[in-house]
Protein backbone atom coordinates (compact mmCIF):
# COMPACT_ATOMS: atom_id res chain seq x y z
CA UNK A 1 0.00 0.00 0.00
CA UNK A 2 1.49 3.34 -1.07
CA UNK A 3 1.27 6.35 1.19
CA UNK A 4 1.28 9.83 -0.30
CA UNK A 5 3.46 12.39 1.37
CA UNK A 6 2.13 15.93 1.38
CA UNK A 7 4.23 19.05 1.20
CA UNK A 8 3.21 19.89 4.75
CA UNK A 9 5.03 16.85 6.11
CA UNK A 10 8.29 17.53 4.33
CA UNK A 11 10.70 19.72 6.29
CA UNK A 12 12.60 22.24 4.19
CA UNK A 13 16.26 21.45 3.72
CA UNK A 14 18.98 24.04 3.87
CA UNK A 15 22.10 24.01 1.75
CA UNK A 16 25.22 26.10 2.25
CA UNK A 17 25.65 29.03 -0.05
CA UNK A 18 28.28 28.81 -2.77
CA UNK A 19 31.68 30.00 -1.56
CA UNK A 20 31.53 33.16 -3.65
CA UNK A 21 28.25 34.15 -1.98
CA UNK A 22 29.82 33.85 1.48
CA UNK A 23 32.79 36.10 0.75
CA UNK A 24 30.92 39.40 0.66
CA UNK A 25 31.31 40.00 4.46
CA UNK A 26 35.07 40.17 3.92
CA UNK A 27 34.54 43.72 2.64
CA UNK A 28 33.50 44.58 6.19
CA UNK A 29 36.62 42.93 7.58
CA UNK A 30 38.82 44.91 5.20
CA UNK A 31 37.02 48.14 6.07
CA UNK A 32 37.25 47.53 9.80
CA UNK A 33 40.95 46.69 9.80
CA UNK A 34 41.90 49.59 7.53
CA UNK A 35 39.68 51.91 9.54
CA UNK A 36 41.33 50.86 12.80
CA UNK A 37 44.76 51.55 11.31
CA UNK A 38 43.75 54.93 9.88
CA UNK A 39 41.94 56.05 13.04
CA UNK A 40 43.99 54.62 15.90
CA UNK A 41 47.38 53.45 14.66
CA UNK A 42 47.93 56.52 12.46
CA UNK A 43 46.51 59.02 14.94
CA UNK A 44 48.71 62.14 14.89
CA UNK A 45 49.71 64.18 17.95
CA UNK A 46 52.30 66.94 18.46
CA UNK A 47 55.56 65.67 19.88
CA UNK A 48 55.25 68.04 22.82
CA UNK A 49 51.91 66.49 23.78
CA UNK A 50 53.29 62.97 23.42
CA UNK A 51 56.24 63.77 25.68
CA UNK A 52 53.98 65.39 28.27
CA UNK A 53 51.65 62.39 28.34
CA UNK A 54 54.64 60.05 28.69
CA UNK A 55 55.78 62.09 31.68
CA UNK A 56 52.30 62.04 33.21
CA UNK A 57 51.83 65.79 32.79
CA UNK A 58 48.96 67.84 31.42
CA UNK A 59 49.55 69.71 28.21
CA UNK A 60 47.57 72.29 26.25
CA UNK A 61 48.07 72.07 22.48
CA UNK A 62 48.35 75.43 20.70
CA UNK A 63 49.06 76.70 17.20
CA UNK A 64 52.76 76.68 18.05
CA UNK A 65 52.70 72.86 18.06
CA UNK A 66 51.56 72.26 14.47
CA UNK A 67 55.14 72.42 13.18
CA UNK A 68 55.93 69.17 15.01
CA UNK A 69 53.07 67.18 13.44
CA UNK A 70 54.28 64.23 11.39
CA UNK A 71 53.19 64.82 7.80
CA UNK A 72 53.61 61.24 6.56
CA UNK A 73 51.40 59.88 9.32
CA UNK A 74 48.54 62.11 8.19
CA UNK A 75 49.27 61.41 4.53
CA UNK A 76 49.22 57.62 4.92
CA UNK A 77 46.26 57.86 7.29
CA UNK A 78 44.21 59.73 4.72
CA UNK A 79 44.97 57.16 2.00
CA UNK A 80 44.32 54.13 4.22
CA UNK A 81 41.20 55.84 5.56
CA UNK A 82 39.76 56.47 2.11
CA UNK A 83 40.35 52.80 1.25
CA UNK A 84 38.47 51.86 4.44
CA UNK A 85 35.55 54.08 3.44
CA UNK A 86 35.39 52.56 -0.04
CA UNK A 87 35.35 49.04 1.42
CA UNK A 88 32.65 50.06 3.90
CA UNK A 89 30.40 51.31 1.10
CA UNK A 90 30.85 48.01 -0.77
CA UNK A 91 30.08 46.08 2.41
CA UNK A 92 26.92 48.12 3.00
CA UNK A 93 25.78 47.54 -0.58
CA UNK A 94 26.50 43.81 -0.24
CA UNK A 95 24.53 43.70 3.02
CA UNK A 96 21.57 45.24 1.21
CA UNK A 97 21.87 42.63 -1.56
CA UNK A 98 22.26 39.52 0.61
CA UNK A 99 20.29 40.47 3.74
CA UNK A 100 17.86 43.35 3.22
CA UNK A 101 16.47 42.03 -0.05
CA UNK A 102 15.96 38.54 1.41
CA UNK A 103 14.35 39.81 4.63
CA UNK A 104 12.48 42.97 3.58
CA UNK A 105 10.38 43.03 6.77
CA UNK A 106 13.44 43.38 9.01
CA UNK A 107 13.91 46.96 10.19
CA UNK A 108 17.10 45.99 12.04
CA UNK A 109 18.67 44.83 8.77
CA UNK A 110 18.02 48.28 7.31
CA UNK A 111 19.48 49.90 10.44
CA UNK A 112 22.76 48.06 9.83
CA UNK A 113 23.24 49.39 6.31
CA UNK A 114 22.05 52.84 7.41
CA UNK A 115 24.62 52.91 10.19
CA UNK A 116 27.37 51.86 7.81
CA UNK A 117 26.51 54.64 5.36
CA UNK A 118 26.47 57.19 8.21
CA UNK A 119 29.95 56.10 9.30
CA UNK A 120 31.27 56.05 5.74
CA UNK A 121 30.09 59.62 5.10
CA UNK A 122 31.55 60.97 8.34
CA UNK A 123 34.83 59.11 7.96
CA UNK A 124 35.26 60.40 4.40
CA UNK A 125 35.31 63.94 5.83
CA UNK A 126 37.51 63.00 8.79
CA UNK A 127 40.17 61.28 6.70
CA UNK A 128 39.93 64.09 4.17
CA UNK A 129 40.89 66.54 6.92
CA UNK A 130 43.92 64.38 7.70
CA UNK A 131 44.88 64.61 4.04
CA UNK A 132 44.35 68.36 4.01
CA UNK A 133 46.59 68.76 7.06
CA UNK A 134 49.29 66.70 5.33
CA UNK A 135 48.91 68.81 2.19
CA UNK A 136 48.89 72.25 3.82
CA UNK A 137 51.10 71.44 6.80
CA UNK A 138 54.86 71.64 7.19
CA UNK A 139 56.50 69.71 4.37
CA UNK A 140 53.26 69.46 2.41
CA UNK A 141 52.79 70.18 -1.29
CA UNK A 142 50.88 73.39 -0.57
CA UNK A 143 52.61 74.48 2.62
CA UNK A 144 52.34 78.22 3.17
CA UNK A 145 48.73 78.66 2.08
CA UNK A 146 47.66 78.75 5.75
CA UNK A 147 49.48 80.13 8.76
CA UNK A 148 49.91 78.12 11.95
CA UNK A 149 46.51 79.25 13.25
CA UNK A 150 44.85 77.90 10.13
CA UNK A 151 46.74 74.62 10.38
CA UNK A 152 45.71 74.41 14.02
CA UNK A 153 42.06 74.43 12.92
CA UNK A 154 42.74 71.41 10.71
CA UNK A 155 44.50 69.70 13.60
CA UNK A 156 41.49 70.24 15.87
CA UNK A 157 39.27 68.68 13.19
CA UNK A 158 41.50 65.61 13.05
CA UNK A 159 41.62 65.28 16.85
CA UNK A 160 38.20 63.60 17.25
CA UNK A 161 37.22 63.67 13.58
CA UNK A 162 38.22 60.05 12.75
CA UNK A 163 36.65 58.76 15.98
CA UNK A 164 33.16 60.28 16.11
CA UNK A 165 31.77 58.85 12.81
CA UNK A 166 32.13 55.28 14.09
CA UNK A 167 28.85 56.00 15.88
CA UNK A 168 27.05 54.57 12.85
CA UNK A 169 28.93 51.29 13.22
CA UNK A 170 28.04 51.28 16.93
CA UNK A 171 24.36 51.52 15.98
CA UNK A 172 24.90 48.62 13.57
CA UNK A 173 26.38 46.58 16.44
CA UNK A 174 23.24 47.19 18.50
CA UNK A 175 21.13 46.08 15.53
CA UNK A 176 23.16 42.86 15.38
CA UNK A 177 21.91 42.05 18.86
CA UNK A 178 18.30 42.43 17.71
CA UNK A 179 18.93 40.42 14.55
CA UNK A 180 20.38 37.59 16.62
CA UNK A 181 17.93 37.37 19.52
CA UNK A 182 14.66 38.67 18.10
CA UNK A 183 14.84 37.72 14.43
CA UNK A 184 17.25 34.77 14.67
CA UNK A 185 19.15 35.85 11.54
CA UNK A 186 22.60 35.95 13.16
CA UNK A 187 24.51 33.80 15.60
CA UNK A 188 23.35 34.45 19.15
CA UNK A 189 26.94 34.51 20.34
CA UNK A 190 27.77 37.22 17.80
CA UNK A 191 24.59 39.08 18.71
CA UNK A 192 25.39 38.95 22.42
CA UNK A 193 28.96 40.17 21.96
CA UNK A 194 27.76 42.95 19.65
CA UNK A 195 24.98 44.08 21.99
CA UNK A 196 27.29 44.13 25.01
CA UNK A 197 29.87 46.11 23.05
CA UNK A 198 27.26 48.65 21.92
CA UNK A 199 25.77 48.98 25.40
CA UNK A 200 29.18 49.35 27.03
CA UNK A 201 30.35 52.11 24.70
CA UNK A 202 27.01 53.91 24.91
CA UNK A 203 27.14 53.76 28.71
CA UNK A 204 30.65 55.20 28.75
CA UNK A 205 29.54 58.02 26.44
CA UNK A 206 26.74 58.91 28.85
CA UNK A 207 29.07 58.71 31.83
CA UNK A 208 32.08 60.54 30.38
CA UNK A 209 30.43 62.75 27.73
CA UNK A 210 33.20 61.86 25.23
CA UNK A 211 31.83 61.77 21.66
CA UNK A 212 34.78 59.88 20.20
CA UNK A 213 34.39 56.68 22.22
CA UNK A 214 32.83 54.69 19.33
CA UNK A 215 36.13 55.10 17.44
CA UNK A 216 38.88 53.17 19.22
CA UNK A 217 37.28 49.73 18.81
CA UNK A 218 34.68 50.38 16.09
CA UNK A 219 36.93 49.09 13.33
CA UNK A 220 37.94 46.00 15.28
CA UNK A 221 34.31 45.11 16.02
CA UNK A 222 33.39 45.53 12.35
CA UNK A 223 36.29 43.32 11.26
CA UNK A 224 35.57 40.56 13.79
CA UNK A 225 31.80 40.61 13.16
CA UNK A 226 32.32 40.44 9.41
CA UNK A 227 34.70 37.49 9.71
CA UNK A 228 32.22 35.78 12.01
CA UNK A 229 29.48 36.14 9.40
CA UNK A 230 31.75 34.95 6.59
CA UNK A 231 33.04 31.83 8.32
CA UNK A 232 30.44 31.18 11.00
CA UNK A 233 26.89 29.89 10.72
CA UNK A 234 23.94 32.26 10.48
CA UNK A 235 20.69 32.28 8.54
CA UNK A 236 21.89 35.13 6.36
CA UNK A 237 24.67 32.92 4.98
CA UNK A 238 22.35 30.02 4.14
CA UNK A 239 19.83 29.69 1.36
CA UNK A 240 16.87 27.43 0.78
CA UNK A 241 17.76 24.42 -1.29
CA UNK A 242 16.03 24.21 -4.61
Amino acid sequence: MNTATTDATVEPTVAPRPARARLWPLWGAVSGLLGFVATVVLDTRPMSEILAIAAGEDYTVSADDVASLERMTNYVGFLVGFAAVAAMVVFAASWKRWVEHRYPESIAAKVVSGGLYVSAAGLALAYGWKGALANYGYGGNEFGMFDDSGLYVYYVLTDFGPYIPWLGVLVAAAAFGWLAWKERLLSRVLGTVSALYAAGVAGMMVLLAVPGLPGPFGGLWLALASLWIAFGRSRITLKDAA
